[in-house]
């Protein structure tokens, strides 16, 4: 199989949790998390947007080394998940705590991103594939509104920027709703898409497939 096919199909025997990628994927989370604890303690928004930045660049690094190592896995696709998603909790729950004017357009996106973006994302293990990255080969559209590098863009950095630039709650009401609607839209793709189910039978007894 071609090299880049091997980076594109999950495989079994290379899942483990810890890899130089998920290493720094829980250090850049554990990092951005005490920055913003800290950040709401100290009453300090540029704390808090210097633990965004440590959760940005790392991300950003984690992706990066887990290509170019070769160590990129299902299992370090999850982590990064949900580690994404307990720094943008931190970070947002800290900004609306710091500003409490935006307390609505925060609870949007955040209903956006940890719900719905969520199970988006998750979606990727219903294929053989080793990341959210590689969906274009299940679902192109799907995967350029979600995960493509203008997609990610869009979804992950739009809405933080333009609320810390502006500080404007109106203009983030309108970013996370439509944001909201994107994965909406998104959601309605890949319902319409369906998520494959394997073939085989569990046994409600015992928990085991049938032999």
């Amino acid at each position: 199989m071609p090299k880049k096919e091997r980076a594109i199909h999950a495989d079994a025997t290379a899942e483990r949790l810890f890899t130089s990628a998920t290493v720094l994927t829980f250090i850049r989370t554990i990092a951005s998390l005490v920055l913003c604890l800290l950040a709401v303690r100290e009453e300090s928004l540029t704390l808090l947007v210097v633990g965004l930045a440590t959760y940005w660049i790392g991300d950003t690094l984690d992706g990066e080394i887990a290509r170019w190592r070769d160590c990129e896995t299902r299992t370090g696709a999850v982590m990064d998940m949900l580690c994404d998603r307990i720094n943008c909790a931190a970070f947002y729950i800290g900004f609306a705590w710091l500003e409490p004017i935006m307390a609505i357009p925060v609870g949007i996106y955040l209903f956006e991103f940890m719900v719905i973006d969520f199970f988006l994302s998750l979606a990727f293990l219903a294929w053989p594939i080793r990341s959210p990255n590689y969906f274009y080969v299940v679902d192109r559209r799907i995967w350029l509104w979600n995960w493509s590098r203008p997609g990610k863009a869009l979804n992950s950095g739009l809405f933080a920027v333009m609320l810390l630039v502006t500080g404007w709650w109106w203009l983030g009401v309108i970013i996370a709703i439509a944001l909201l609607a994107l994965k909406c839209l998104s959601l309605k793709w890949l319902m319409d898409l369906g998520l494959p189910v394997p073939e085989g039978r569990i046994d409600a007894a015992h928990g085991q497939a049938p032999a």
